[in-house]
């Protein structure tokens, strides 16, 4: 329990300068064997709640790099959310990885524990040192409920580990979100954007820097294509009353340049 208020009060400090992360972890997804889905699932599940993810980084199941890794997200604010390599086959590296990367013994939870042996209790194998050793965590880890299973994932610090299983993962990261950064959330952005034919990507810097000065808050984006058809997507994202005057700013200005547009679909 006051581990957990630990971690609210160390979030609640950083609200200011939050940002989010996810590091997606798993040789099986760099191979292409299987199609990463969590990236996907992150930002809907956040986009709920009105919080962005700013960055994603997949690894392999290299402990040297998955240490190097969380040692520098470590020493950043960033909330960060890792997906997989929690369980304790050998090709799992990231419970003895995180305890490397913040110079901390890697422990038997107390409550992790507890969960594993509720979870076994009635399986004939019983509980062994190799699921026992699902629950070993950095020390001075809280463990995250797995409403699948029963084998918890865990958080230290800023960090938030969980496992590579879809089915557990997904519920398991709305429950973080929801216990612990509540707080975080803002108005959800919203985006607009315009069509623009006959112009290089060049002739509309200039344009894309007045609306970044009249309106800093606001994301604007430049989005070419080349096939079927040349055109650029245009637009605006964040607060919805500033994203209407900012895309009324780039119709404007496009008709201007001498640039036909249209509406983007959507």
């Amino acid at each position: 329990m006051r581990q957990a208020a630990a971690i609210f009060l160390y979030n609640y400090k950083q609200k200011k300068k939050m940002k989010f992360g996810a590091i997606i972890i798993g040789d099986e997804i760099l191979s292409g064997k299987r199609q990463d889905k969590h990236m996907a699932k992150a930002i809907a599940t956040m986009a709920e709640r009105g919080i962005d993810l700013s960055w994603v980084q997949y690894l392999g199941d290299e402990p040297e790099l998955i240490v190097a890794t969380l040692r520098r997200t470590f020493a950043g604010s960033d909330v960060v959310f890792s997906f997989g390599g929690i369980g304790a086959t050998p090709d799992d590296h990231t419970r003895q990885s995180a305890a490397a990367a913040a110079g901390v013994a890697l422990k038997l939870h107390p409550g992790a524990e507890a969960e594993i042996r509720g979870r076994f209790r009635d399986d004939p194998k019983g509980v062994t040192p190799q699921r026992l050793m699902m629950g070993e965590f950095p020390d001075g880890s809280a463990i995250i409920p797995n409403p699948y299973n029963r084998i918890p994932g865990f958080s230290f610090r800023n960090h938030h580990f969980l496992p590579g299983f879809p089915e557990m993962a997904w519920p398991m990261l709305a429950w973080v979100l929801d216990t612990q950064y509540a707080h975080a959330g803002t108005e959800r952005a919203v985006e607009a954007a315009i069509i623009v034919r006959e112009a290089g990507e060049s002739q509309l810097i200039e344009l894309m820097n007045e609306c970044l000065r009249a309106y800093p808050a606001l994301k604007v984006f430049s989005l070419p294509r080349v096939t079927p058809e040349r055109f650029i997507e245009l637009g605006v994202r964040g607060n919805a009353a500033q994203v209407a005057e900012a895309i009324a700013l780039l119709k404007s200005g496009v008709s201007s340049l001498g640039f036909p547009w249209t509406p983007a679909p959507g």
